[in-house]
């Protein structure tokens, strides 16, 4: 089923072929989208007072081999829709403190089950290989996605030179990035809700030649739509708080893999760098040994 067409669209057109408890499913999602599109198909039919085998034949009712793939196009309707008001009303429904950590981990975990069985390992090398090759590499990753673009800024500047973390700075962000052209890999990182400077960005990065990587929830990301590869890294999350988890995982597997490949050479930086921090104490020493 393509990912184009209204899921609400298709629901409408069959409800009259419904039965009774589908129909109840039907409108629960028309009306609570957001909400339904988080929920296991064992959750729904509690929500709605019908059993789990319903909600699976719900899904086969208007065109879906099962409920995952309902479920996957619905986050993919609602995730970019989803305000921080809707957020935050998804969130109250943990209960206690203890809820709140067991739901947040295991969603994190779910997380990275799922880029671990999506991402592909080709793309991730070719990925490896032009970050070697590149002259320069920007990355740019803006609002929640700043903490992982200035992590993998740091790492991967200990690995090799011309890295330029772009942020908002004096200026703008594309005057950080007017120099670029062909011989250059630009990496942006970016999820729902998308930031529109990101994309922007990314968008200019490949009118000049530069090389683009997206590294985003989905191949639908208005991020993948101006690179040459995308990394896909999930970040579903019952939250006003997005989930980084699986995306710095991946970060961390590139930052690895390069370094493995510049090994020789990363081997003179880090000694000269220990003898960098032992002279000034950057790291606490533990006077005990």
């Amino acid at each position: 089923m393509s990912e184009n067409i209204d899921l609400m669209k298709i629901i409408q057109s069959k409800f009259h072929k419904l039965s009774k408890g589908q129909k109840i499913i039907a409108q629960y999602i028309m009306t609570n989208y957001d909400k339904a599109a988080f929920m296991t198909a064992s959750k729904l039919g509690d929500k709605v007072g019908v059993s789990e085998s319903t909600v699976v034949r719900f899904a086969n009712a208007i065109g879906y081999s099962g409920y995952p793939q309902l479920q996957k196009q619905l986050q993919e309707i609602v995730k970019t829709r989803l305000t921080t008001v809707q957020r935050i009303e998804m969130s109250s429904d943990y209960s206690d403190e203890e809820s709140v950590l067991k739901n947040i981990l295991k969603a994190d975990i779910e997380n990275i089950r799922a880029t671990y069985d999506e991402i592909d390992t080709k793309t991730f090398e070719k990925v490896v290989k032009l970050i070697i090759e590149a002259k320069s590499v920007y990355i740019i990753g803006l609002r929640s996605s700043t903490a992982l673009s200035e992590f993998f800024g740091f790492y991967l500047n200990l690995i090799r030179d011309n890295v330029h973390v772009v942020t908002y700075t004096i200026g703008d962000i594309f005057e950080q990035l007017f120099r670029i052209n062909e011989n250059d890999l630009v990496i942006g990182m970016g999820f729902p809700r998308y930031s529109s400077r990101t994309i922007k960005a990314l968008e200019y990065s490949k009118a000049r030649g530069a090389k683009v990587v997206a590294i985003t929830d989905s191949l639908l990301s208005p991020l993948s739509s101006n690179a040459d590869y995308t990394l896909i890294a999930k970040s579903n999350m019952e939250s006003f708080v997005d989930s980084i988890v699986a995306a710095l995982s991946v970060l961390n597997a590139l930052i690895i893999a390069v370094g493995l490949k510049e090994k020789s050479s990363i081997s003179a930086t880090f000694n000269r760098l220990e003898e960098i921090w032992d002279n000034y104490s950057i790291f606490a020493v533990d006077n005990d040994k």
